[in-house]
């Protein structure tokens, strides 16, 4: 019993010397919020006001059916038809992403079913735009001579029709997909480094030295920065949740918040577990930063959560399934996405709680002898 108010005692701590901490505090309140919104909203994978540039050779019906067809928000509709002079000088200035050139006769050519080609530049170093735009564009005109062709000819349809269903996500928006997942990268991150700066400002304030005098265990100062740590992170979360993703963005929440901060707890438990295994093994906070910057670019890139783990190579795959990040990430795209229940993810928990023993086990092993090496 005096072991457990041992830990809740210096949790509480931990947390009056987080309270102390304007930066950390900024930190927790601008990735909770400000970054959430960010993620969700100032990257998008879509076309959106596009430039474009326009050169209409043929000056035809079907050629200004063409032009008018690139409005926004898409594109920036284009103001004038332009010469090649100056379309090849906006490319090379960059004041254009994509240059379209319509030939000479060539409504002509396409009633005279001769298979006219229309060339399309496009600005590769937009690599966003540049990769979504071009098909975009590609379907935008076959669609535009199809309805102008089928004025003139019999109307044939194909013996397939093929109806597309956006499942979970019907408008493929991409905040729903973006808030959702920066959420799962923040808990991540802030845990880590929540944990890792508490026994590093132990460490350069010298007050671990007060808590090796004191009749406490090392496992009582692990527990304590673990669960104060990990209840600051878990809070956050769960008002980012109803406030940032559902409030503020309008993102519904298909399953049980609940059951997702179930999951996050869990994998709370790895990553302080794994913020004080760093912090043992780094004797500064620039070696602690550049140690965190090694652990989570691979943890966040290569979970599951940017891309598809199919789609890695099988080495890779196999070797992130001992990652918390990837079963974390599986739990919250069943959860909040696709609304699943405990007996879709019971899997993915007992992932992370035995992830969580192992991490826990060596990083006390660590801090014991971290310890061990202070007090002598």
């Amino acid at each position: 019993m005096q072991s457990f108010i041992n830990i809740f005692r210096l949790g509480v701590k931990e947390l009056w010397g987080l309270l102390r901490d304007p930066i950390m505090l900024i930190l927790i309140a601008y990735c909770f919020t400000i970054d959430i919104y960010s993620a969700a909203t100032a990257t998008s994978d879509s076309l959106n006001r596009a430039t474009i540039a326009v050169v209409d050779e043929d000056d035809s019906q079907l050629s200004q059916q063409i032009i008018s067809a690139f409005y926004p928000p898409m594109f920036i509709k284009p103001a004038k038809v332009y010469s090649m002079d100056e379309v090849d000088a906006g490319m090379d200035t960059g004041n254009y992403t994509f240059s379209l050139n319509i030939p000479p006769n060539f409504q002509r050519d396409v009633l005279n079913n001769m298979r006219p080609e229309i060339q399309l530049n496009v600005d590769a170093t937009r690599m966003g735009q540049a990769f979504v735009g071009n098909g975009y564009i590609t379907q935008m005109i076959n669609d535009e001579v199809n309805q102008f062709v089928n004025r003139y000819r019999a109307n044939t349809s194909l013996p397939v029709n093929i109806q597309v269903r956006a499942m979970f996500n019907p408008n493929l928006t991409r905040s729903w997909f973006g808030s959702v997942m920066e959420i799962i990268n923040i808990v991540t991150t802030l845990s880590i480094i929540l944990t890792g700066a508490a026994l590093m400002r132990e460490r350069e304030h010298g007050t671990i030295d007060h808590l090796l005098s004191m009749p406490v265990t090392p496992f009582e100062i692990m527990m304590s920065k673990i669960w104060s740590m990990g209840l600051v992170v878990l809070v956050s979360t769960w008002g980012a949740l109803l406030l940032v993703v559902q409030l503020w963005l309008g993102v519904p929440i298909a399953g049980s918040v609940t059951l997702f901060l179930i999951g996050a707890a869990l994998h709370l438990f790895v990553t302080t577990s794994l913020g004080i295994l760093l912090a043992t093994i780094a004797r500064s906070t620039a070696q602690f930063a550049m140690l965190l910057i090694l652990i989570l670019l691979p943890l966040q890139m290569l979970s599951g959560g940017s891309t598809p783990r199919e789609s890695m190579p099988e080495i890779v795959q196999q070797i992130m399934m001992f990652a918390p990040t990837t079963h974390f990430v599986e739990l919250g795209q069943a959860i909040l996405y696709r609304g699943a229940g405990l007996n879709v993810v019971w899997v993915p928990y007992v992932w992370l709680l035995g992830i969580g023993v192992v991490f826990f086990t060596f990083s006390l092993m660590r801090f014991r002898k971290s310890i061990a090496s202070m007090g002598s």
